[in-house]
């Protein structure tokens, strides 16, 4: 299960809405071996693309030696589906290469009349999809 604040759901929710039409992509690193997300790093699309998020090489390369400095590391590795629903496609289970986190998935389409996004967490672990429950939480 992944348990986050409301303000760190809010915040992916909201990346995801303000870079719509595109897809968003970012992190929220966490202490390492504690799986408790807390500092959310938006990141730049460097594919500019509606359908395929890419982290900037370089961007990811700093944000790693940035975590490692601090003692972080990914708890959650999200990103936004545009047209359809937030479930990995082949492309992201076939990039996914941090199993120990979440991939949380936010479709800005309505893809189920429930409302105008979908929010929903995956583990993805050799090319294996689990979905798990996502607890909102106020505060830890």
């Amino acid at each position: 299960m992944l348990t986050l604040t409301q303000d760190l759901y809010d915040r992916i929710v909201a990346h995801a809405r303000a870079d719509h039409p595109d897809e968003a992509c970012g992190m929220v690193a966490g202490p390492e071996g504690s799986g408790r997300p807390e500092r959310f790093i938006p990141m730049l699309n460097a594919a500019r693309s509606p359908t395929f998020y890419e982290f900037d090489s370089g961007d990811l390369l700093k944000l790693y030696r940035e975590l490692d400095d601090n003692g972080e590391e990914p708890v959650i590795v999200y990103h936004s589906h545009t047209a359809t629903e937030a479930y990995p496609s082949r492309t992201d289970i076939t990039y996914a290469n941090e199993p120990g986190a979440h991939y949380v998935l936010v479709s800005t389409a309505d893809t189920d009349d429930a409302g105008p996004f979908q929010f929903r967490s995956f583990r993805i672990v050799e090319g294996e999809v689990t979905e798990e429950e996502v607890r909102v939480v106020q505060a830890y």
